[in-house]
């Protein structure tokens, strides 16, 4: 078993953790700032780009809130902006309009939760790879989880494991060369049904590592 936090349409390679692993989710974790549970990065025609989402920020006295809890904030236009600026980046990729009506609904849809969000970006992109999300959550927050592949700190932005991708086509890759580990949404709309193959690959990588 794999233990991986829920994020913002997860990178490359979290996400193919979940091709040949059983994973559980992390809920009972505090929420912290510059990580993917509330960002991740594509490639547009200026080079890899960040999309954000914004968050109401509470706290209780300690300066934290439960990751569960976190509230997005939906007073900014966040969900039109990130859609264009998808649309923009991979309007010309090979397979953006075959799945373009899976993932727009998630753009049209009212969300609260950042994590509830998180949540369906993931179940989306299972359905269109026709593959099960993952169910299994944690049902308290263990610093040195027992029996389980602790891969939590893969939500680091800043801490990443070495890159085990190999090189496909993208849409820019002329002018800015190949751009590892984005979102799985740049491997869905260049690569679309050999996706599945292109996440086992990494994964055999990682256990050959």
């Amino acid at each position: 078993m794999v233990l991986l936090h829920p994020t913002y349409f997860p990178t490359i390679q979290s996400f193919s953790f979940l091709c040949d692993n059983e994973i559980v989710w992390e809920i009972q974790d505090n929420y912290q700032k510059q990580t993917y549970r509330n960002r991740t990065h594509i490639c547009t025609d200026r080079g890899k780009h960040m999309l954000s989402i914004p968050i109401v920020h509470v706290g209780n006295e300690t300066g934290r809130q439960l990751y569960k809890e976190v509230q997005l904030d939906n007073s900014y236009k966040w969900q039109r902006q990130h859609w264009r600026t998808l649309e923009t980046a991979y309007r010309t990729s090979p397979f953006f309009e075959f799945y373009e009506d899976d993932i727009k609904p998630l753009y049209e849809s009212g969300f609260e939760k950042l994590m509830d969000f998180n949540f369906r970006t993931i179940k989306t992109i299972c359905a269109c790879l026709q593959t099960d999300m993952p169910r299994a959550k944690t049902e308290r927050f263990e610093t040195n989880p027992i029996e389980i592949s602790d891969f939590r700190f893969l939500v680091n932005a800043k801490k990443e494991m070495a890159k085990n991708n190999p090189e496909y086509i993208q849409v820019f890759g002329d002018r800015h060369g190949f751009v590892p580990n984005l979102s799985i949404l740049d491997l869905l709309f260049n690569l679309g049904p050999n996706t599945i193959t292109y996440l086992k690959e990494i994964s055999l990588n990682l256990k050959g590592a």
